[in-house]
């Protein structure tokens, strides 16, 4: 079981720990090389879809990135109802991913007003993925946490890219929405980039979380790295208009 570690409120800090995009799970047997090679293939669907279009590329996969946490939470619920059974904390951790991916999400229409084309794309890249990850968990959750896990691993990347973006003047640094200002705890100059961070720091976590489970759930759990830092957030949620 890997538990969720929160990191200090220091922004310094997220920003030199959280998201080393040079973590990488090496796979392990056909489970772990079939995780690889199914994020791989997505990973060239969005290249080759978003190009260098960030904001946009975060809210269409954001879309997605929620549906794990909640298919893993709702079928370990009823695991451990069947096996009358304790859950170590994995429910509470996969509920909050899911919040979480959703929020960014939120923060990220913020900032990038999607198409209708987009949206489109939404409406099918749910049902699709839904419906196949949710058969994934039910033959093998030990498979489908790797996938999340590889799919973190491709969204620090991502975000450091959009970083670079930011940094180099290709994206403006507009600031910050009202709803990241108040769920990460961002100052009120906050800027896009301080919130890119922050979901960067996010990801990188969930990214250490689902290999965790999935070396758990394998019973190689004792050679995980540590789990990356977990930025604080907003006990309550609060959306704004």
């Amino acid at each position: 079981m890997v538990n969720r570690i929160l990191a200090p409120d220091d922004r310094a800090l997220a920003e030199e720990k959280v998201a080393e995009p040079a973590v990488h799970h090496v796979p392990r047997g056909f489970s772990d090389k079939f995780a690889l090679g199914f994020t791989k293939l997505l990973r060239v669907c969005a290249d080759t879809f978003f190009a260098k279009k960030y904001g946009h590329r975060a809210i269409v996969l954001e879309t997605v990135a929620a549906v794990p946490g909640m298919v893993g939470a709702t079928l370990t619920h009823l695991r451990c109802l069947r096996q009358m059974k304790d859950d170590d904390g994995w429910i509470r951790t996969l509920m909050e991913e899911a919040e979480n991916e959703r929020m960014h999400l939120m923060t990220f229409i913020a900032v990038a007003q999607p198409t209708w084309f987009e949206r489109l794309v939404i409406q099918l890249a749910q049902a699709v993925f839904y419906i196949g990850f949710f058969g994934l968990y039910l033959i093998s959750s030990r498979t489908a946490h790797r996938v999340v896990g590889y799919f973190e691993e491709e969204a620090v990347i991502s975000y450091t890219l959009y970083l670079k973006e930011i940094d180099e003047g290709r994206s403006p640094n507009v600031p910050a929405p009202d709803i990241a200002i108040h769920y990460w705890k961002l100052p009120a100059d906050a800027t896009l980039r301080d919130v890119v961070l922050m979901v960067r720091a996010d990801e990188a976590h969930h990214r250490d979380v689902n290999h965790g489970f999935a070396s758990t759930l394998s019973g190689t759990a004792i050679d995980q790295l540590p789990v990356a830092p977990y930025p604080p957030h907003a006990n309550e949620i609060r959306m704004h208009a």
